[in-house]
């Protein structure tokens, strides 16, 4: 199964190669890695060349931000299944790849989510936040339930029918794609309890005070563009999604699972489990 990733990059000349590195290590061979550089002005560029694999294709072109570039990532992409790997992330080890792919052997499988940790961006080693996704129900999701964005690996098909994200979101444009996802599926989702992902501290989102009113004022709208409540309870989703977040600084990962695991978080039914 062939699994296209996607790195938007944008003046990210001390990470790039890290995010870049964690690809080429995978031992799931079969994959393609789209990188979509936005004119940076630092030596971007130069960190990517000198992270180059075989399995890489750069493109350096302008774009509306984020979620124009992951769109035209997306867009080139010709990999079964779609995933990300941000520019100041990685994979959190050599065998990611190839548990999401045995995920998606089943067919009837279309999204798969794992743990992420949030880690010091000067050392990837020192967690300060672990996200334990959790299996899905759709009652969750007016709890204010999410997967960890930068863990959810999707059919490309699943792109195809819903149209990518929307870019009139500056910071939440992944949150309503997941709603969108979520609310209407089309087969089952996987989850896996183990820790894919690292995320360096500083994103978009969280990197200050007027970043956290802009996020959660798109995430409301989020939650009202896709039916989740009217005025008052789309504020109490808001609420228990923000809220959800505190368990993160106190969990720690209690270590990686077998794919002969992850089966048994697969739902019976294909129009429930995602």
């Amino acid at each position: 199964m062939k699994i296209s990733l996607i790195t938007a990059v944008y003046d990210a000349e001390d990470t790039v190669g890290d995010a870049i590195a964690s690809v080429a290590r995978q031992s799931h061979r079969n994959l393609e890695h789209l990188i979509i550089e936005g004119r940076s002005h630092d030596g971007s560029l130069a960190a990517i060349e000198a992270a180059r694999h075989s399995r890489m294709i750069a493109f350096s072109e302008a774009d509306g931000g984020l979620y124009d570039a992951l769109n035209k990532g997306i867009a080139r992409a010709t990999g079964e299944v779609v995933g990300f790997v941000h520019a100041d992330d990685m994979l959190a080890h050599r065998d990611a790849l190839a548990h999401v792919a045995a995920a998606f052997a089943d067919p009837q499988v279309e999204a798969v989510f794992a743990n992420l940790d949030y880690v010091l961006r000067g050392d990837p080693d020192t967690v300060i936040r672990h996200w334990a996704n959790g299996g899905f129900t759709p009652a969750k999701l007016r709890r204010g339930w999410a997967p960890a964005h930068p863990t959810l690996y999707l059919r490309r098909s699943t792109y195809a029918r819903l149209g990518g994200f929307n870019t009139s979101y500056r910071i939440a444009a992944d949150y309503d794609f997941m709603l969108r996802v979520f609310s209407a599926p089309q087969g089952r989702a996987v989850y896996l309890p183990e820790l894919l992902y690292k995320m360096r501290l500083g994103g978009v989102s969280n990197r200050s005070l007027a970043h956290l009113r802009r996020k959660m004022a798109e995430d409301y709208r989020a939650i009202r563009a896709n039916h989740l409540g009217g005025p008052v309870s789309a504020l109490g989703v808001l609420a228990r999604k923000n809220l959800s977040k505190l368990r993160q600084f106190v969990e720690r990962d209690q270590g990686a699972t077998t794919p002969a695991d992850h089966a048994l978080l697969l739902d019976a039914n294909p129009r429930k489990a995602l």
